[in-house]
């Protein structure tokens, strides 16, 4: 039996619950029918999320428990009877193996798996390779929380002076991509990342939506909230306190004209979820010591 739960963010039970509110309204206004489907989730964890670092653009695999979360995605959504047509991954290997072993648990192998860097994790410019904690320290948690979850602000931009520009720029993974290396970005906002995953969205995966096919996104963290705040209509202010655990696969469910029709849902056990939450929330703080 899959437990669902609405809420996102321990911090903002009041929005959700409001939302739950208003769209039970104008689904007994409009009489509004659920015509597709789609799955977005965050990959599983990353050897740099388990590190507590800005991982952004760093190609990590993912740790052993992110490997765990994947199998048992898989594994829930095979047990609630779907069926994958097409499943969508940044260009980035932990959002594609998280992909693989959720199709392996499925034993949906075959199903194509679609890579653009139109998915990738939001770009955090300078602050890649930090860490979160670290910052929180010497910055505060408040300006962590900003750079890390605001809508519109733009951290540093990366240089040729930083340790991990050459290992990004010159990955032959870029040189596949529908722009030239010189016009990828240098840093992002969660604006910015709408912006670059929105063309995609619309040219790309809503076609194949259209066309009847289950589609499933293995996004990062910010790539699944800029396309949360798109579908849900969330307002600048709303997304900040937006967070996604790892390895949980949201469903969201759309009408004709891709309007939701009910509160998205995160599928699985609430407690663990809600405990992942935090989890995710707490990288942004400062370490507590004994």
């Amino acid at each position: 039996m899959l437990s669902m739960v609405v809420q996102i963010s321990v911090n903002s039970h009041d929005y959700w619950d409001g939302l739950v509110t208003r769209r039970a309204a104008a689904a007994r206004q409009s009489f509004r029918m659920s015509k597709y489907k789609v799955f977005v989730m965050r990959h599983g964890e990353g050897a740099w999320t388990k590190e507590n670092r800005f991982c952004s653009w760093v190609d990590q695999r993912l740790s052993e428990d992110g490997v765990k979360e994947a199998l048992a995605c898989g594994h829930l959504l095979k047990e609630a009877g779907y069926q994958l047509d097409v499943v969508f991954t940044s260009l980035l290997s932990r959002s594609i193996h998280t992909a693989w072993l959720l199709l392996e648990a499925m034993g949906q192998e075959w199903v194509p798996v679609v890579r653009t860097w139109r998915l990738n994790e939001r770009h955090y410019g300078a602050l890649i390779g930090l860490n979160r904690a670290e910052m929180a320290l010497n910055h505060g948690e408040e300006q962590v929380k900003q750079w890390r979850r605001s809508y519109d602000l733009t951290p540093p931009p990366i240089d040729e002076s930083h340790p991990y520009f050459l290992e990004i720029y010159n990955d032959r993974r870029y040189s596949t991509c529908d722009v030239s290396k010189e016009f990828l970005p240098k840093s992002e906002s969660l604006k910015d990342v709408l912006e670059r995953l929105q063309p995609y969205w619309d040219g790309t995966i809503v076609p194949e939506i259209k066309r009847g096919k289950l589609v499933l996104i293995s996004g990062h963290g910010n790539s699944c909230r800029a396309l949360l705040k798109h579908l849900e209509g969330l307002s600048d202010a709303d997304i900040v306190d937006v967070t996604l655990p790892t390895g949980t696969p949201i469903l969201i469910e759309l009408d004709e004209n891709f309007r939701p029709t009910k509160p998205m849902q995160l599928l699985g056990d609430q407690k663990a979820i809600q405990a992942a939450i935090r989890k995710v929330e707490d990288q942004g703080k400062v370490k507590q010591t004994a």
